[in-house]
């Protein structure tokens, strides 16, 4: 048999040789190295992006706007990432892959693809397994640092305002609502007043009338005069200014808090839309890390057949 040497220095018989050999159309360890290095890169610029939110973001200053700025910016900085990451990996793992002797240049073209599919694949099942844990950490000690925050500025609002050693020291903690400065409306008084041993008492009392009645929708007419007649000992108001006043406190803290049950269902349906939009753009960032690996991969393959 007759010995050719071809243009890129390989005889004809080392290619009879290597086309007897099984050669696998996967390069495992390319495809592994590249995943590996996809993963690093993930790692450390989300990292770098929890890093820079948190440096420019403050719970303090938060608005809705700023709020879905941040969200936005988030979702760019993970599109960002995924393609560089997976562009990384997919490069690497076809310029590691073996080379195909005698391989069509449409099947090298499709095995480049899939390597990069498969290092993109493998570098998102690792990034899953090891990213959460690693972000979890950073995100819990940043929730527990404002945590402890908003509770020190809580007990410095209770303590300036005397929550704990004023009028209201016999009521219980889950009392302290926003209900509670209207029943204080009720005591007000423009003389001086002896001071009520039972203040505590009276006012724990307002408080669950009101509690019962908001949640029935009305204040029936025994409340308003039970309370007129609180009132009126306590105030020195005629029985129907303090009747007026109870039904004035009682529709106010009834406005109150319909528009508490509104801003929280609409702060519910912002989580809900907020959630939805975070997985569509997830998904889109995958896809779009899915395709340039393999278009890295595809490069990376044929700059390797260029150059050997």
């Amino acid at each position: 048999m007759s010995t050719t040497i071809t243009a890129r220095g390989v005889t004809t018989a080392e290619i009879d040789d290597l086309d007897d050999e099984p050669l696998s159309g996967v390069s495992w360890g390319a495809i592994l190295a590249g995943a590996a290095a996809a993963a690093a890169l993930s790692l450390i610029l989300v990292v770098l992006g929890v890093g820079l939110g948190f440096s420019v973001a403050s719970p303090w200053t938060a608005t809705r706007e700023t709020v879905a700025a941040a969200g936005a910016a988030a979702l760019g900085w993970l599109a960002f990432t995924q393609i560089a990451a997976s562009s990384l990996g997919g490069y690497l793992a076809g310029r590691l892959r073996v080379r195909w002797v005698n391989v069509h240049r449409d099947e090298v073209w499709f095995r480049d693809t899939a390597h990069g599919l498969l290092a993109w694949a493998v570098a998102s099942l690792i990034t899953a397994a090891f990213l959460g844990a690693a972000i979890g950490g950073v995100l819990a000690g940043a929730t527990q640092a404002g945590g402890e925050a908003m509770k020190g500025a809580a007990t410095g609002v209770a303590t300036m305002a005397g929550a704990n050693d004023g009028p209201l020291a016999g009521i219980g903690r889950r009392d302290m609502s926003p209900t509670v400065y209207f029943v204080d409306t009720l005591f007000r008084s423009d003389t001086s007043q002896a001071a009520d041993p039972n203040d505590a008492q009276t006012r724990a009392e307002a408080l669950r009338i009101f509690a019962h009645d908001m949640r029935a929708g009305t204040m029936g007419p025994d409340d308003v005069r039970y309370l007129g007649q609180v009132v009126t000992r306590r105030t020195g108001l005629t029985p129907a200014d303090a009747e007026k006043r109870v039904a004035d406190a009682f529709t106010r803290a009834s406005k109150a808090a319909v528009n508490a049950q509104i801003a929280a269902r609409q702060a519910a349906d912002d989580v809900r839309r907020a959630a939805a939009y975070s997985a569509l753009w997830i998904f889109v960032a995958l896809l779009a890390g899915a395709f340039f690996a393999s278009l890295a991969a595809l490069a990376g393959g044929r700059q390797r057949d260029n150059r050997l």
